[in-house]
């Protein structure tokens, strides 16, 4: 995941705007990313799609999900807007990007 590509979104639906504050993101390559804040803990997984995201550690294993990149911003918080979030995970939004 290391391309400017993978770390590109190109489309990005909020599926929860507070504790947790949550999204839906696909990549520039097609890859599908689920973006996490909760605590003031970030994370960024990558699954399959969408209905994966609640896969096991075992497919993890499989190397059919993973872990892109996670943090605590020692807040404790839920709530953080899009652009935030995506700077703190190293992510961006394409110039044409759906947002919803």
């Amino acid at each position: 995941m290391e391309t400017d590509e993978n770390r590109t979104l190109v489309r990005v639906v909020q599926t929860c705007h507070g504790f947790p504050s949550q999204w839906n993101a696909w990549t520039a390559t097609g890859r599908y990313l689920y973006l996490r804040y909760r605590h003031g803990e970030g994370s960024v997984e990558w699954h399959r799609g969408p209905d994966d995201a609640d896969d096991t550690p075992e497919t993890w294993n499989e190397g059919l999900s993973g872990l892109l990149v996670e943090w605590d911003d020692g807040t404790d918080g839920g709530e953080i807007d899009l652009e935030d979030f995506l700077a703190a995970a190293g992510l961006v939004l394409a110039p044409d990007a759906a947002v919803g």
